[in-house]
């Protein structure tokens, strides 16, 4: 389906800078706040090269019915609709469709904005309000379509959306649904909606907030607050387009002011306000919970590092060969385990880049190995993403399949190991090949080592394993193909 930027490049009478679309992007960023304080459908016509309205975007309202039970976005404007089109456009003000007009069973509003900048028309948007629909504002409906007028006269002057919004908000931005609050310019409390007034009353402020001044009942409010938001008392005055949380207790209220302005003139704002207390202490709950998990996996790091110092150590006091070699193979095993849990460690979730796991586990296959010749590993394409119990299985395979390549490959001369990975999907495909001796007759697959990949690649990788002789007949080639949990 086509955006806004395909249908101004294809479908309109010229060709919009960059800016200009950049500021039709910021308008449908943040216009749900008008649809909802005019409980009104928001639709974006912009006209094309044969002088025609095209529908680019639309917004329903929350707060009331909404107008257009069908997708508009790609349809065209009405003949009957067009002459009002150009109307706004060429007055660059907010016009009013007087005469109600009739869809099927109910009447309808119009209200046409031009969406002006430096003085160039760069859309029109029409507010369409269901006359007959039930607020869910309740006896504020009145109060709020004042203030969406108000910013649909600021969408003509150029300012609205605001150049002081945040590019990002945090996760529970505030809705008229949720509570609004009209503020005049010296920051006293006009109109309220019921939800606003239980957010308020959650936060300790008991008496009707209406003809007070808000920032004087948040002051007392968050006094004894061990945080306070820097911004909190701009937002409150309603003197910028920011968010602010208020803490008291177990309670959090998101705050987020609307500034309503002419020119360099304060009119007031609106004020959003929303209860995100369950929403906060989930995240804390997650963030103790990861924290958690990232102690305990560090911790079983430092603990097989530990063995494995003991195994290193028992293995120098031995004088048996095979002991020491056996032991060499432990301590091996137990220092991949480590090196998976360290990189487990340092993420919020049980899932690990394996790319980063492969170039620090891989290595130590080759240098745990029985050889005296110069052998090199070189590691290809991309494993993407694990869960940790995947990644704890797939190290140990390819760190078992390298040190059987270096100890059984190259016994008489020297090579490189090459590991190639293609992920698509929850499907793996890793090849390990060597330019070695090749397979011996009889001796594929017969030692610990082997019997341990093909155990764990069947019975925790979900996957299937193929040793051949490289086409070349120059060493061994392994295939294994593997489905893992995303």
């Amino acid at each position: 389906m086509q955006g806004l930027t395909d249908y101004a490049h294809t479908l309109t009478d010229d060709s919009l800078p960059a800016e200009d679309l950049h500021w039709l992007q910021l308008i449908l960023s943040d216009w749900q706040v008008i649809s909802d304080l005019a409980g009104a459908d928001l639709v974006m016509w912009m006209r094309t090269e044969d002088n025609r309205y095209i529908a680019v975007a639309h917004a329903r309202p929350a707060t009331s019915s909404t107008v257009h039970f069908e997708d508009v976005v790609g349809m065209y404007a009405a003949p009957s609709r067009v002459a009002m089109l150009e109307k706004a456009r060429n007055s660059k003000k907010v016009l009013s469709n007087e005469a109600a007009k009739f869809a099927g069973t109910y009447s309808l509003k119009e209200l046409l904005i031009p969406v002006i900048m430096n003085g160039k028309t760069l859309a029109v948007i029409t507010a369409e309000t269901n006359l007959s629909a039930t607020r869910s504002v309740g006896n504020a409906a009145n109060w709020t379509m004042g203030a969406a007028r108000i910013l649909a006269d600021m969408i003509t002057r150029g300012e609205y959306p605001y150049d002081a919004t945040p590019a990002a908000v945090q996760h529970g931005q505030p809705r008229v649904i949720d509570g609004a609050i009209l503020i005049d310019a010296e920051g006293y409390v006009r109109e309220i909606t019921p939800n606003a007034t239980s957010c308020l009353r959650r936060l300790g402020i008991r008496e009707n907030p209406v003809g007070r001044l808000l920032i004087e009942d948040v002051t007392q409010i968050v006094q004894a607050s061990r945080s306070i938001d820097e911004t909190l008392a701009v937002v409150a005055m309603g003197k910028a387009s920011w968010v602010a949380e208020i803490e008291r207790h177990q309670t959090t209220i998101t705050l987020r002011a609307v500034p309503l302005i002419n020119g360099d003139k304060r009119l007031g704002a609106v004020l959003l306000t929303r209860d995100v207390s369950e929403m906060r202490r989930r995240e804390l709950e997650l963030m103790t919970k990861d924290a958690t998990i990232r102690e305990i996996h560090h911790r079983v790091k430092n603990n097989l590092q530990t063995v494995s110092a003991l195994i290193r150590l028992q293995g120098r006091r031995s004088q048996s060969e095979e002991v020491k070699a056996a032991l060499a193979e432990a301590e091996r095993r137990v220092t991949t385990i480590a090196t998976v849990h360290a990189a487990l460690s340092q993420t919020i979730d049980e899932r690990v880049d394996f790319n980063e796991v492969a170039r620090q586990v891989l290595p130590l296959g080759v240098d745990l190995a029985r050889t005296k010749h110069q052998v090199s590993i070189e590691i290809e394409g991309d494993f993407g993403v694990v869960k940790s119990d995947n990644a704890q299985a797939l190290a140990t395979v390819l760190t078992e399949l390298v040190t059987n390549a270096v100890e059984h490959g190259y016994r008489d001369y020297g090579g490189v190991v090459r590991i190639n990975a293609t992920r698509n999907g929850k499907c793996l495909k890793v090849t390990v090949s060597d330019d070695g001796l090749g397979i011996e007759p009889g001796r594929a697959r017969s030692g610990l080592g082997t019997q341990i990949v093909d155990t764990v690649v069947a019975g925790e990788l979900d996957g299937s394993i193929e040793w051949k002789q490289r086409e070349d007949q120059a060493g061994t080639e392994v295939l294994l193909e593997m489905q893992l949990e995303c």
